[in-house]
């Protein structure tokens, strides 16, 4: 029986790793196989250039940042499966975890599974996804070559509405395509986006497609109403419209918020259940930063060997 299991394999898990590695308490992480349709290191694999992580101030790749926190995770002692956990039993400790039809026991389970950008079936947009096209404007939009060009936000609710404000920073200007011809967003939201001259609003439209061949440098948008299509220049384009928490294989064993996020105790990443921990964008559909991600999976292993502790005090 392991004394700790992590399930996930972003910044979360790694730093959740790391810190049970070094407290001698042997994790084993799974990290997943192309669990949720991603790479094992979570969303930062998908992105280039990461210049808002501390240490690093020529900015660094994803996917090399993801691989320098593993070989960490292993230097300090955790053991590291390349399998996608398919189910849980939280019912009972030692708790059951299911990955490539074989079981394993833990006295404590770390869940830092992540959640997932939604994107819209547009023609192009997997040939040019972080080549123009992100679902984070604030970790990739102050990024070079966004600055001083035409970005484009798909969404209408109130993240949509931050990204579009956070983008007039660095924007020559910034369009809001919006399905309907009305914002979801919060009224206040609504005002300060529609009363800023540098957001342009695209009601009633879709986009079909993106265009470019190493970068993005077009988008095809269609008007719902009139049907007339119309080709933009456009030089970033940014998905606004949610993102899926990762906690199918959980069922209903865990709390989870309105929207699917797993509930965690005001102020530490405990669940429901004791022994059972969350951390990272599993449970944060705020902040959703690689660095806020991190902090909560130190949190999440101070948690558990706390309570480990506690436990075989008992």
């Amino acid at each position: 029986m392991d004394n700790v299991i992590i399930i996930g394999s972003g910044p979360a898990a790694h730093t959740a790793a790391i810190y049970t590695g070094r407290a001698e308490l042997k994790p084993r992480l799974f990290e997943g196989f192309m669990a949720a349709g991603i790479a094992a290191g979570g969303q930062l694999t998908t992105t280039t250039d990461i210049e808002n992580f501390p240490g690093f101030p020529e900015g660094i790749n994803g996917q090399e940042l993801m691989l320098r926190m593993r070989q960490q995770s292993v230097h300090c002692g955790a053991t590291i499966e390349t399998k996608t956990v398919t189910k849980v039993d939280l019912q009972k400790n030692p708790f059951q975890i299911f990955a490539d039809q074989t079981m394993y026991e833990s006295a404590a389970v770390i869940i830092a599974t992540g959640a997932t950008a939604k994107r819209l079936d547009i023609k192009g947009q997997d040939k040019l996804w972080q080549k123009g096209i992100s679902a984070c404007a604030v970790c990739d939009g102050a990024l070079p070559i966004f600055r001083g060009k035409k970005l484009f936000v798909i969404g209408g609710g109130d993240t949509a509405a931050e990204e579009a404000l956070y983008l007039t920073k660095f924007a020559s200007r910034v369009y809001m395509v919006v399905r309907r011809d009305v914002l979801r967003a919060s009224r206040a939201m609504q005002n300060r986006v529609l009363n800023n001259d540098r957001i342009e609003m695209l009601w009633r439209s879709n986009i079909i497609e993106a265009i470019g061949e190493t970068q993005l440098t077009h988008l095809k948008i269609k008007n719902n109403q009139t049907q007339q299509e119309q080709t933009l220049e456009a030089s970033g384009l940014f998905f606004a419209i949610g993102h899926q928490p990762n906690t199918d294989f959980i069922g209903n064993q865990l709390e989870l918020d309105e929207n699917g996020y797993i509930r965690t105790q005001p102020g530490n990443t405990k669940t429901n259940l004791p022994g059972v921990f969350a951390c990272g964008d599993v449970q944060d559909h705020v902040y959703r930063q690689a660095i806020t991600a991190s902090g909560t999976g130190c949190q999440a292993a101070l948690e558990a060997e706390r309570y480990l502790s506690e436990r075989n005090e008992q």
